[in-house]
């Protein structure tokens, strides 16, 4: 019985610690117009974020995108929302980066 009830409290503990783990809500997260996005070009050590769907993800530390190029030509800094539904990874890739904001009008 006593182990079971350390298991218990094991158990969520560690439920509580994934709980505050999950992804921030897209409302609170800082919105950026497609001029702000353009400062987060991953040039002169900036950031390199890129906008689709209306959502920004940071692509610094992913390894297929070097200083704000994707080695397929792709630019950070900008709404790559229709070029990355004809990528043969489709959007599925963006799992890989995270979400740091929400592009406004």
């Amino acid at each position: 019985m006593k182990n079971k009830r350390i298991f218990l409290v094991i158990l969520i503990v560690l439920l509580l610690g994934l709980a505050g783990c999950a992804a921030p809500k897209t409302e609170e997260l800082p919105k950026f117009t497609l001029t702000e996005l353009a400062e987060y070009d991953g040039k002169d050590g900036a950031k390199a974020y890129v906008a689709v769907d209306g959502k920004i993800y940071d692509v610094t530390d992913i390894e297929e995108w070097t200083a704000g190029e994707h080695y397929n030509g792709a630019m950070a800094g900008v709404d790559l929302s229709d070029l990355i539904s004809k990528s043969p990874h489709g959007k599925g890739i963006l799992n890989r980066a995270k979400l740091v904001g929400t592009l406004t009008e």
